[in-house]
Protein backbone atom coordinates (compact mmCIF):
# COMPACT_ATOMS: atom_id res chain seq x y z
CA UNK A 1 0.00 0.00 0.00
CA UNK A 2 2.26 2.38 -1.08
CA UNK A 3 0.17 5.29 -2.42
CA UNK A 4 -1.59 5.42 1.11
CA UNK A 5 1.48 5.45 2.93
CA UNK A 6 2.94 8.02 0.22
CA UNK A 7 -0.83 10.04 0.68
CA UNK A 8 -0.02 10.30 4.67
CA UNK A 9 2.95 11.66 3.81
CA UNK A 10 1.47 14.07 0.92
CA UNK A 11 -1.20 15.52 3.52
CA UNK A 12 1.92 16.26 5.91
CA UNK A 13 0.68 13.82 8.30
CA UNK A 14 2.04 11.30 11.20
CA UNK A 15 4.24 9.53 9.22
CA UNK A 16 7.75 10.44 11.13
CA UNK A 17 6.13 12.08 13.42
CA UNK A 18 3.25 9.74 15.13
CA UNK A 19 3.53 11.64 18.36
CA UNK A 20 3.36 14.80 17.05
CA UNK A 21 -0.08 13.75 15.50
CA UNK A 22 -1.00 12.54 18.26
CA UNK A 23 -0.65 15.80 20.68
CA UNK A 24 -2.49 17.82 17.42
CA UNK A 25 -5.32 15.61 17.62
CA UNK A 26 -5.78 15.81 21.52
CA UNK A 27 -5.79 19.63 21.14
CA UNK A 28 -8.18 19.27 18.60
CA UNK A 29 -10.70 16.92 20.18
CA UNK A 30 -10.17 18.25 23.40
CA UNK A 31 -11.07 22.01 25.07
CA UNK A 32 -10.87 22.84 29.10
CA UNK A 33 -9.11 19.63 30.11
CA UNK A 34 -11.06 16.42 29.73
CA UNK A 35 -13.98 17.92 27.69
CA UNK A 36 -14.28 16.10 24.89
CA UNK A 37 -15.54 18.60 21.71
CA UNK A 38 -18.35 16.74 19.87
CA UNK A 39 -16.82 16.20 16.37
CA UNK A 40 -19.96 18.78 14.65
CA UNK A 41 -17.49 21.93 16.05
CA UNK A 42 -14.30 20.77 14.57
CA UNK A 43 -13.19 22.10 11.44
CA UNK A 44 -11.95 19.56 8.82
CA UNK A 45 -8.38 18.57 9.62
CA UNK A 46 -7.75 17.93 12.95
CA UNK A 47 -10.65 15.42 12.52
CA UNK A 48 -8.73 13.96 9.07
CA UNK A 49 -5.57 14.09 11.70
CA UNK A 50 -6.61 12.15 14.41
CA UNK A 51 -7.99 9.63 11.83
CA UNK A 52 -4.70 9.88 10.53
CA UNK A 53 -3.15 8.89 14.44
CA UNK A 54 -5.85 6.05 14.61
CA UNK A 55 -4.26 4.48 11.22
CA UNK A 56 -0.31 4.84 12.35
CA UNK A 57 -1.24 3.09 15.72
CA UNK A 58 -2.53 -0.07 13.69
CA UNK A 59 -6.59 1.18 14.32
CA UNK A 60 -8.35 1.16 10.48
CA UNK A 61 -11.57 0.59 11.22
CA UNK A 62 -11.92 3.67 14.06
CA UNK A 63 -9.54 5.64 11.03
CA UNK A 64 -12.04 5.33 8.29
CA UNK A 65 -15.06 6.19 10.59
CA UNK A 66 -13.41 9.19 11.24
CA UNK A 67 -12.24 9.67 7.82
CA UNK A 68 -15.79 9.36 6.83
CA UNK A 69 -16.62 11.72 9.03
CA UNK A 70 -14.73 14.72 7.44
CA UNK A 71 -16.47 13.55 3.86
CA UNK A 72 -19.56 14.10 5.87
CA UNK A 73 -19.08 17.06 8.26
CA UNK A 74 -17.87 18.67 5.31
CA UNK A 75 -18.57 17.67 2.20
CA UNK A 76 -17.40 20.02 -0.01
CA UNK A 77 -13.82 20.81 1.22
CA UNK A 78 -10.72 19.07 -0.17
CA UNK A 79 -9.85 17.58 2.94
CA UNK A 80 -13.10 15.88 1.97
CA UNK A 81 -11.51 14.57 -1.40
CA UNK A 82 -8.35 13.70 0.68
CA UNK A 83 -10.21 11.68 3.01
CA UNK A 84 -12.28 9.64 0.98
CA UNK A 85 -9.28 8.16 -0.60
CA UNK A 86 -7.73 7.50 2.54
CA UNK A 87 -10.84 5.82 3.92
CA UNK A 88 -10.82 3.32 1.24
CA UNK A 89 -7.58 2.90 1.95
CA UNK A 90 -7.95 2.09 6.09
CA UNK A 91 -10.94 -0.47 4.93
CA UNK A 92 -8.57 -2.06 2.97
CA UNK A 93 -5.83 -2.34 5.82
CA UNK A 94 -8.68 -3.43 8.42
CA UNK A 95 -9.47 -6.29 5.56
CA UNK A 96 -12.61 -5.38 5.00
CA UNK A 97 -12.78 -5.57 1.39
CA UNK A 98 -16.37 -4.62 0.60
CA UNK A 99 -15.99 -1.40 2.38
CA UNK A 100 -12.87 -0.46 0.74
CA UNK A 101 -14.47 -1.50 -2.29
CA UNK A 102 -17.22 0.13 -2.01
CA UNK A 103 -15.45 3.35 -1.04
CA UNK A 104 -13.40 3.82 -4.02
CA UNK A 105 -15.94 3.21 -6.43
CA UNK A 106 -17.39 6.27 -4.78
CA UNK A 107 -14.38 8.04 -4.97
CA UNK A 108 -14.59 6.85 -8.47
CA UNK A 109 -17.91 8.26 -9.32
CA UNK A 110 -17.15 11.58 -7.41
CA UNK A 111 -13.89 12.27 -8.50
CA UNK A 112 -13.37 10.57 -11.97
CA UNK A 113 -10.55 13.19 -13.29
CA UNK A 114 -8.68 13.11 -10.29
CA UNK A 115 -5.05 12.72 -9.57
CA UNK A 116 -6.06 9.78 -6.80
CA UNK A 117 -8.46 7.95 -9.54
CA UNK A 118 -5.77 5.16 -10.63
CA UNK A 119 -5.02 5.01 -6.84
CA UNK A 120 -8.92 4.45 -6.00
CA UNK A 121 -9.05 2.20 -9.23
CA UNK A 122 -6.01 0.09 -7.94
CA UNK A 123 -7.51 -0.20 -3.82
CA UNK A 124 -10.94 -1.65 -5.51
CA UNK A 125 -8.84 -3.86 -7.99
CA UNK A 126 -7.28 -5.51 -4.57
CA UNK A 127 -9.80 -5.96 -2.88
CA UNK A 128 -10.93 -8.56 -5.18
CA UNK A 129 -7.06 -10.10 -5.62
CA UNK A 130 -6.58 -9.94 -2.00
CA UNK A 131 -9.47 -12.10 -1.34
CA UNK A 132 -8.77 -14.80 -4.29
CA UNK A 133 -6.87 -17.55 -1.69
CA UNK A 134 -10.24 -17.04 0.49
CA UNK A 135 -12.91 -18.52 -1.45
CA UNK A 136 -12.47 -22.21 -2.31
CA UNK A 137 -13.24 -23.15 -5.56
CA UNK A 138 -15.69 -20.27 -6.36
CA UNK A 139 -13.48 -18.55 -9.09
CA UNK A 140 -16.00 -15.48 -9.54
CA UNK A 141 -13.40 -13.00 -6.79
CA UNK A 142 -10.25 -13.57 -9.13
CA UNK A 143 -12.34 -13.19 -12.44
CA UNK A 144 -13.97 -9.88 -10.70
CA UNK A 145 -9.78 -9.29 -9.85
CA UNK A 146 -9.14 -9.80 -13.65
CA UNK A 147 -11.57 -7.53 -14.94
CA UNK A 148 -10.72 -4.68 -12.24
CA UNK A 149 -6.69 -5.08 -12.83
CA UNK A 150 -7.55 -4.81 -16.67
CA UNK A 151 -9.26 -1.09 -15.95
CA UNK A 152 -6.07 -0.06 -14.70
CA UNK A 153 -4.16 -1.29 -17.08
CA UNK A 154 -6.00 0.42 -19.67
CA UNK A 155 -7.63 3.62 -18.24
CA UNK A 156 -4.14 4.38 -16.33
CA UNK A 157 -1.03 2.78 -18.44
CA UNK A 158 1.43 5.33 -17.61
CA UNK A 159 0.42 5.64 -13.72
CA UNK A 160 2.65 3.86 -10.76
CA UNK A 161 0.12 0.94 -10.37
CA UNK A 162 0.22 0.19 -14.22
CA UNK A 163 3.03 -2.56 -13.47
CA UNK A 164 2.06 -3.96 -10.74
CA UNK A 165 -1.36 -4.60 -11.79
CA UNK A 166 -0.03 -6.50 -15.04
CA UNK A 167 2.19 -8.63 -12.36
CA UNK A 168 -1.11 -9.27 -10.35
CA UNK A 169 -3.07 -9.69 -13.55
CA UNK A 170 -0.71 -12.42 -14.53
CA UNK A 171 -1.07 -14.31 -11.00
CA UNK A 172 -4.91 -14.14 -10.98
CA UNK A 173 -4.83 -15.85 -14.73
CA UNK A 174 -2.23 -18.25 -12.82
CA UNK A 175 -3.84 -18.81 -9.75
CA UNK A 176 -7.54 -19.90 -12.77
CA UNK A 177 -5.34 -22.32 -14.13
CA UNK A 178 -4.46 -24.02 -11.03
CA UNK A 179 -7.85 -23.90 -9.72
CA UNK A 180 -8.66 -26.28 -13.09
CA UNK A 181 -5.32 -28.25 -12.63
CA UNK A 182 -6.43 -28.87 -9.25
CA UNK A 183 -9.68 -29.97 -9.58
CA UNK A 184 -8.58 -32.13 -12.67
CA UNK A 185 -6.26 -33.89 -10.70
CA UNK A 186 -8.82 -34.32 -8.23
CA UNK A 187 -11.08 -36.64 -11.05
CA UNK A 188 -7.70 -38.68 -12.26
CA UNK A 189 -7.22 -39.32 -9.09
CA UNK A 190 -10.48 -40.97 -9.18
CA UNK A 191 -10.44 -42.25 -12.16
CA UNK A 192 -13.25 -40.16 -13.79
CA UNK A 193 -10.93 -39.50 -17.11
CA UNK A 194 -13.67 -37.79 -19.01
CA UNK A 195 -14.29 -34.74 -16.14
CA UNK A 196 -10.06 -34.85 -15.39
CA UNK A 197 -9.61 -34.54 -19.52
CA UNK A 198 -12.54 -31.59 -19.80
CA UNK A 199 -10.52 -29.34 -16.86
CA UNK A 200 -7.16 -30.35 -18.64
CA UNK A 201 -8.27 -29.11 -21.90
CA UNK A 202 -9.54 -25.79 -20.41
CA UNK A 203 -5.77 -25.49 -19.17
CA UNK A 204 -4.62 -26.06 -22.95
CA UNK A 205 -7.12 -23.73 -24.46
CA UNK A 206 -7.70 -20.81 -22.12
CA UNK A 207 -4.75 -20.56 -20.18
CA UNK A 208 -1.96 -21.51 -22.51
CA UNK A 209 0.05 -19.21 -21.21
CA UNK A 210 0.34 -20.32 -17.82
CA UNK A 211 2.83 -22.21 -15.68
CA UNK A 212 0.65 -25.06 -15.50
CA UNK A 213 0.29 -25.63 -19.31
CA UNK A 214 3.11 -28.71 -19.54
CA UNK A 215 1.34 -30.52 -16.44
CA UNK A 216 -2.06 -30.19 -18.11
CA UNK A 217 -0.58 -31.75 -21.11
CA UNK A 218 1.36 -34.60 -19.47
CA UNK A 219 -2.31 -35.10 -17.55
CA UNK A 220 -3.53 -35.34 -21.17
CA UNK A 221 -1.76 -37.99 -21.85
CA UNK A 222 -2.50 -40.11 -19.05
CA UNK A 223 -5.91 -39.76 -18.88
CA UNK A 224 -6.54 -40.51 -22.53
CA UNK A 225 -3.75 -43.58 -22.25
CA UNK A 226 -6.01 -44.51 -19.15
CA UNK A 227 -9.52 -44.23 -21.65
CA UNK A 228 -7.72 -46.46 -24.37
CA UNK A 229 -7.26 -43.28 -26.82
CA UNK A 230 -3.69 -43.92 -27.89
CA UNK A 231 -4.54 -41.09 -31.20
CA UNK A 232 -4.88 -38.52 -28.39
CA UNK A 233 -2.63 -39.13 -26.05
CA UNK A 234 0.15 -39.13 -28.44
CA UNK A 235 -0.56 -35.57 -30.35
CA UNK A 236 -0.84 -34.04 -26.19
CA UNK A 237 2.64 -35.90 -25.82
CA UNK A 238 3.73 -34.07 -29.60
CA UNK A 239 2.37 -30.80 -28.15
CA UNK A 240 4.32 -30.94 -24.99
CA UNK A 241 7.47 -32.46 -26.94
CA UNK A 242 7.11 -29.29 -29.35
CA UNK A 243 6.87 -26.57 -27.16
CA UNK A 244 8.41 -28.06 -23.46
CA UNK A 245 10.35 -30.85 -24.66
CA UNK A 246 13.04 -29.62 -21.76
CA UNK A 247 10.47 -30.06 -18.54
CA UNK A 248 10.36 -33.07 -16.83
CA UNK A 249 6.83 -33.03 -17.38
CA UNK A 250 7.46 -34.02 -21.09
CA UNK A 251 10.52 -36.84 -19.55
CA UNK A 252 7.31 -38.72 -17.87
CA UNK A 253 4.87 -38.19 -21.02
CA UNK A 254 7.33 -39.69 -23.36
CA UNK A 255 8.53 -42.39 -20.81
CA UNK A 256 4.24 -43.63 -20.28
CA UNK A 257 4.16 -43.11 -24.49
CA UNK A 258 6.98 -45.52 -25.39
CA UNK A 259 5.96 -48.11 -22.00
CA UNK A 260 2.94 -48.39 -24.50
CA UNK A 261 4.90 -48.79 -28.03
CA UNK A 262 3.90 -45.14 -28.88
CA UNK A 263 5.84 -42.06 -29.92
CA UNK A 264 4.84 -38.55 -29.18
CA UNK A 265 3.24 -37.54 -32.59
CA UNK A 266 0.14 -35.65 -33.99
CA UNK A 267 -2.24 -38.68 -34.17
CA UNK A 268 -6.55 -39.10 -35.45
CA UNK A 269 -8.55 -36.11 -35.67
CA UNK A 270 -9.32 -35.25 -32.10
CA UNK A 271 -9.79 -30.98 -30.62
CA UNK A 272 -6.07 -31.25 -29.76
CA UNK A 273 -4.91 -32.15 -33.76
CA UNK A 274 -6.36 -28.20 -34.10
CA UNK A 275 -3.54 -27.12 -30.96
CA UNK A 276 -1.41 -28.92 -32.78
CA UNK A 277 -1.64 -27.19 -35.87
CA UNK A 278 -1.74 -23.90 -34.15
CA UNK A 279 1.62 -24.88 -32.53
CA UNK A 280 3.08 -25.38 -35.44
CA UNK A 281 1.69 -22.57 -37.33
CA UNK A 282 3.11 -20.40 -34.25
CA UNK A 283 -0.22 -19.23 -32.44
CA UNK A 284 -0.63 -21.64 -29.44
CA UNK A 285 2.09 -20.03 -27.02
Amino acid sequence: MARGRGLLKTFGRAAIATGLVLVLSSCAVFRGGNREVPLEQLEAQPIFERAEAELETGRPEDAAALFLEVERLHPYSDWSRRALIMAAYAYHQDRDYENSRATAQRFLDFYPADEDAAYAQYLLALSYYDQMDDVGRDQGITYQALQALRTVIERYPDSEYAASAILKFDLAFDHLAGKEMEIGRYYLRRQNYTAAINRFRVVVEQFQTTSHTPEALLRLVEAYLALGLPNEAQTAGAILGHNFQSSPFYDDAFSQLTDMDLAPEAAGESWLREIWQQTIRGNWL
